[in-house]
């Protein structure tokens, strides 16, 4: 499976990761990669950036190094409702917007209400990805979030970085999505989670899962240009995304 897009990648903006987005462009480059996604944590995380941060992403290139470069955040689900914590009108500047439920942000809660928040997030018109979905932390109903998700054109992230180095439990969980994402055509990408440019583009782990269960590259959004900008242009709430 050949990627060609790394839609989930974080800069020092986040609080918490550690390359900047000249040095993640230049491994992208040298990596052979035409595109990335900057995907910072949103307000909500502690140490994150803050809400003009997202709107100030204008001031960054389109491209650096031959790698074209979407400017996106990783919103945070803050309550069981799905609020995110950053508004409307700045998610609407925005190329791409991912959504994860991480422990210092999302409520606990039984499997029932993580699943509940999760389609929650998959009704807001400005959601594109939902990231990490295996996470053990925020067990869900796999079959019912995998269907929806289907039935939404939302696509669902298959999180290298949760298969090598974090969130650890997360291979039965992820195993589990990419199979009922075979019997459901549900769209996938991979992604790197990457917190340091060193990592962007490493997708080996979580590509060989949908390896063994015969995903198509035609079910994966990033192995191809045109499938991610189909996918990010599906909706009219936003600036079209070109190359």
């Amino acid at each position: 499976m050949n990627f060609v897009a790394d839609l989930h990648v974080h800069t020092v903006a986040s609080g918490h990761a550690y390359s900047t987005v000249k040095e993640i462009a230049r491994v992208a480059a040298d990596k052979g990669l035409s595109m990335i996604a900057l995907t910072d944590h949103g307000p909500g995380m502690p140490g994150g950036p803050h809400a003009y941060h997202f709107s100030n992403q204008t001031a960054i290139p389109d491209s650096l190094f031959g790698v074209r470069i979407l400017k996106g955040i990783e919103a945070n689900a803050m309550d069981r409702v799905g609020r995110l914590d950053l508004d409307d009108a700045r998610l609407a500047k925005l190329d791409i917007v991912a959504v994860g439920l991480h422990t210092v942000c999302s409520p606990y809660g039984t499997v029932a209400e993580n699943t509940e928040m999760m389609l929650a997030v998959m009704q807001n018109p400005f959601v594109d990805v939902i990231v990490h979905p295996g996470n053990p932390e925020y067990l869900i109903d796999e079959e019912t979030v995998v269907r929806e998700a289907a039935r939404c054109g939302i696509v669902l992230e298959i999180n290298n970085s949760s298969l090598t180095v974090t969130r650890k439990g997360s291979l039965p969980h992820c195993d589990h999505i990419v199979a009922l994402a075979a019997t459901y055509g549900t769209k996938l990408i991979v992604g790197s989670d990457s917190h340091f440019c060193d990592s962007v583009g490493e997708f080996a782990v979580a590509a060989g899962l949908l390896a063994q269960h015969g995903i198509p590259d035609s079910q994966v959004v990033n192995t191809s240009l045109a499938s991610v900008l189909a996918h990010l242009n599906r909706r009219s709430n936003h600036r079209p995304v070109a190359l």
